[in-house]
């Protein structure tokens, strides 16, 4: 297993954007955030470990993690992030369990971190085509918390350094805090995000839908933002759009819906759906829009969960879609596999996961192939 010790030190050239010089950003020297259906290298996890993410259920937890691995393991590779070597063991047991092989393409690098949400702690990949091949890197956006909400963060803030010295590739460092289920990408550089995140005072003042769609710009190449509302009850990311609508192609998207109007999801859905018909494509066409259901899962108090089918994860040629143990799965997924023609739809329970407030595609980042 890769240790921190043997990993390569980095220099202030290759963790920095030079200093934030425009002309040295990662759009301006023709990076780009690909799709999430593009083709993998890899799939990227944080090993859960936060007893107080997932009171009472994280040995469950942990198995869903066996499950994910496996399916993902069959089509990819998979790299996890893990504490120390007592906690790989336990992990390989766990992956046992769920009979993942012995000679499974799974990898474990000794990253420690505060919990296991890589997919906004973790760094966003992009790829260019320069001098005639193709080349990745990362960007490392800070990462606080959703706002300062669960401190320490620390190591989940230096994950995306850590990565970049094990896997050898270029790191930009952004001068913004930004995580990744907050924003929703096409791979032609069309972006969904929220206003109730990205403005959000919490996550640095002052921001604009300007300012933003700027940044976004220099380190992501993104040529078009798209401003839905906010998100759903239960979720304290302040409203990843990962929770509400994604693209499933560079022309299509899924987007929840919530049937009932007596229901506090409703209304803010609704919004987000009349916003969503409202918006135009580059080429000034309309977004094919396929409605999603809502599950409704409480804990025994009565609170609600985050819980979301559009929290699903792609990955070569398989999507992984949360189930709840609900009538509505079946309805979503029918959806989906509708949408993602030729992709196998594969349900997994995720009731458990959610009561860590988030689910399948907040626990995975994909590594683009080139």
């Amino acid at each position: 297993m890769p240790t921190r010790s043997s990993l390569p030190s980095l220099t202030t050239t290759d963790a920095l954007a030079d200093g934030g010089n425009p002309a040295q950003t990662p759009a301006f020297l023709g990076y780009r955030w690909p799709a999430e259906w593009e083709a993998h290298e890899a799939t990227w996890l944080s090993w859960p470990h936060n007893r107080d993410t997932w009171p009472g259920c994280l040995e469950a937890v942990e198995d869903t993690f066996g499950t994910i691995v496996r399916e993902l393991s069959l089509r990819e590779r998979v790299c996890i992030n893990i504490a120390n070597p007592a906690m790989v063991d336990r992990a390989k047991a766990c992956l046992q369990r769920a009979g993942v092989e012995p000679d499974a393409p799974v990898d474990f690098f000794e990253i420690a971190t505060d919990d296991a949400w890589i997919r906004d702690h973790g760094p966003i990949f992009v790829v260019r085509e320069a001098d005639g091949k193709a080349e990745k890197a990362l960007v490392d956006f800070g990462f606080d918390a959703w706002g300062k909400k669960y401190p320490p963060w620390d190591q989940d803030n230096a994950v995306p350094r850590h990565i970049a010295a094990a896997t050898g590739l270029r790191r930009f460092e952004a001068d913004f805090t930004l995580e990744a289920g907050s924003i929703d990408g096409n791979g032609k550089g069309v972006v969904l995000t929220t206003e109730s995140c990205l403005l959000h005072p919490n996550r640095g003042p002052g921001r604009t839908r300007e300012e933003m769609a700027t940044r976004l710009a220099e380190n992501l190449g993104v040529q078009q933002v798209l401003w839905l509302g906010g998100g759903i009850e239960g979720d304290d990311t302040d409203g990843h759009v990962d929770e509400l609508t994604r693209f499933v192609s560079p022309q299509t998207l899924v987007t929840a819906v919530e049937a009932d109007p007596s229901d506090s999801n409703y209304r803010p859905l609704q919004e987000n759906l009349q916003r969503l018909r409202s918006m135009s494509r580059p080429d000034g066409g309309r977004f094919e829009i396929a409605s999603l259901p809502m599950p409704c899962v409480r804990d025994l108090a009565g609170s609600r969960y985050p819980a979301s089918y559009a929290n699903f994860y792609l990955a070569n040629d398989v999507a992984l879609v949360p189930t709840f143990g609900l009538p509505s799965d079946e309805l979503a997924t029918a959806i989906l596999r509708e949408v993602l023609s030729g992709r196998e739809i594969i349900g997994i329970p995720s009731r458990d996961l959610v009561v860590g407030l988030g689910s399948l595609h907040c626990l995975t980042q994909q590594e683009p192939a080139i």
